[in-house]
């Protein structure tokens, strides 16, 4: 059964890993200091930075949030200060930026290892003065935000490599929440499973009641790269489209069927190992591909490998999005 009485309701989650990120949380929604959350992609990042704003003395505040890496330099500075008119080609009026917009609230910047230099720059500015200065403007806008920030990325690596600053690192990670992925917290699949099966049951109105004794196996023997995002999808499909009052393994996708990679002996006894190792290669990097949509950032981050490198493997196996798409 699915818990109801958890610190943070919105948050599904009792294994000890998930029991230190609460205790975090509860810390540090009594301050205003600036907080950074990490974790891989489909973690639910965004959701803790929620439960640190509802939960804390800016609730009855705007909480605004920004994507950082779905912006162009250019687009993601006029939407963080904002504009006046003339200021660019097609500034036909003033604009608020986002940071106006939370003002006295919490302003949460997922993907912050993504900005550029310059707004870096920017970004400290507001941190250590509370003051913002719009683009093409001149004067000096005082604001109260508190900042969550959030990334998929190690910034201690990007402030090595000179691609972050330091000082702006030390600014955003007052206090760092690791949020773990789903397959470092296994004993959480079997909840989250339950609480997204009566989400979508109830949804569509079917009378859902379990899952299979092999259809939990498959899901908790499953890595789950895409972590609870991924989990979510697989459970809102198998809703639709079974038949059945209980979920079985014929109802979930085929890549939780096939339970990754079957290795044959075969196919050793008839092929070198490279060989081998190159086909399943290329099928783990076309799955991923497939559940991230071919965002290469992410899947790169995915798969500890630098973007040119995946570049390279793509060419290598010749893979398309089209003909996997299909």
């Amino acid at each position: 059964m699915v818990q109801e009485e958890r610190p943070f309701p919105e948050i599904i989650g009792e294994s000890p890993k998930m029991n230190q990120v609460f205790e975090v949380m509860t810390k540090v929604i009594k301050t205003e200091s600036t907080v950074l959350i990490t974790g891989e992609t489909g973690t639910g990042k965004e959701l803790v930075a929620r439960a640190i704003h509802y939960n804390g003395s800016r609730k009855d505040g705007a909480f605004v949030a920004v994507n950082c890496s779905a912006l162009t330099e250019t687009l993601l500075e006029t939407e963080l200060f904002g504009h006046v008119k003339g200021s660019f080609t097609g500034a036909i009026a003033e604009k608020k930026g986002l940071f106006e917009i939370a003002d006295k609230g919490t302003f949460f910047m997922d993907e912050i290892g993504d900005i550029s230099a310059n707004v870096q720059s920017k970004l400290l500015r507001v941190i250590q003065e509370g003051v913002i200065k719009k683009v093409g403007g001149t004067q000096d806008i005082k604001i109260d935000v508190r900042l969550v920030a959030a990334t998929n990325r190690d910034l201690t690596k990007e402030v090595d490599r000179g691609s972050f600053r330091r000082d702006l690192y030390y600014r955003v990670s007052v206090v760092e929440i690791h949020i773990p992925s789903l397959r470092e917290r296994k004993e959480d699949i079997p909840i989250l499973s339950e609480f997204f099966l009566r989400r979508f049951a109830q949804k569509i109105n079917k009378d859902m009641k379990d899952f299979s004794p092999g259809a939990a196996k498959l899901l908790n023997e499953y890595d789950w790269p895409g972590n609870v995002r991924e989990l979510e999808n697989e459970i809102e499909r198998a809703v639709i489209l079974t038949e059945n009052p209980s979920i079985t393994p014929d109802d979930l996708s085929e890549r939780l069927r096939s339970g990754g990679i079957n290795l044959k002996i075969e196919e050793i006894k008839t092929r070198s190992l490279k060989g081998v190792v190159g086909t399943y290669e290329q099928k783990i990097i076309a799955e991923v591909l497939g559940e991230m949509h071919w965002n290469k950032t992410r899947v790169a981050e995915l798969l500890g490998i630098s973007r040119q490198a995946l570049n390279k493997k793509i060419e290598r196996y010749d893979l398309d999005r089209r003909r996997k798409l299909k």
